[in-house]
């Protein structure tokens, strides 16, 4: 038998199994992952439950996951799968980053096993910029700008995002809520392709 260096203890590795939609072999996968965004030596090999939910690496790490390098939300992605993990006593300035455990629900998230309903609930979360519990033609805006990186003029794009609000806002109050979003994002065929990062 050789040395075998434990990563995370049996409790551990139950809880996160019970929380996500990996096996026990992807969440140490994934713990191998968040090591390798770090800088060297900032995250242990072995991690202790305190070091999984309070280390934390700069959300700026996420931009070495291929599949955020370039994805024109990724900054959004952060604050939103970081203020999950927000404790009744800090402030979202408090948190200055991603731990393991948000790492390991974003991921969760965004794997091909997570269901339908979970992802549609996250982006309406991340297209959601103001918080307002709404995506209106402001946070439209916002998430158009992110997409066409200036490639459109600021009429053309408020031109879009109007057409978006005729076409999806049922209600006619001016902004989507999360039923009106649902119903629009679950008639995108290519969503749940989209919203996929693999492990």
């Amino acid at each position: 038998m050789g040395n075998k260096i434990v990563t995370f203890s049996e409790e551990q590795l139950e809880d996160y199994q019970d929380c996500t939609y990996f096996t026990r072999k992807e969440i140490l996968r994934l713990q191998k992952r968040f090591r390798e965004m770090s800088d060297p030596g900032m995250v242990p090999r072995s991690m202790t439950s305190h070091e999984a939910s309070n280390l934390r690496l700069p959300l700026n790490c996420l931009a070495r996951i291929p599949e955020l390098k370039e994805n024109p939300f990724r900054d959004r992605i952060g604050q939103v799968f970081t203020r999950n993990g927000l404790e009744s006593d800090q402030t979202e300035d408090e948190v200055e980053g991603i731990c393991f455990e948000d790492f390991l629900e974003m991921m969760s998230v965004f794997s091909e096993h997570a269901p339908r309903d979970l992802k549609v609930y996250y982006a309406f979360r991340i297209y959601d910029f103001d918080e307002d519990g709404l995506v209106g033609l402001g946070d439209l805006e916002h998430t158009c700008r992110q997409l066409v990186r200036g490639g459109l003029t600021d009429d053309e794009i408020s031109t879009v995002c109007q057409k978006v609000l005729e076409e999806s806002d049922i209600d006619g109050d001016g902004a989507l809520s999360y039923l009106e979003f649902e119903h629009v994002v679950t008639r995108a065929a290519d969503f749940l392709s989209t919203f996929h990062i693999r492990m």
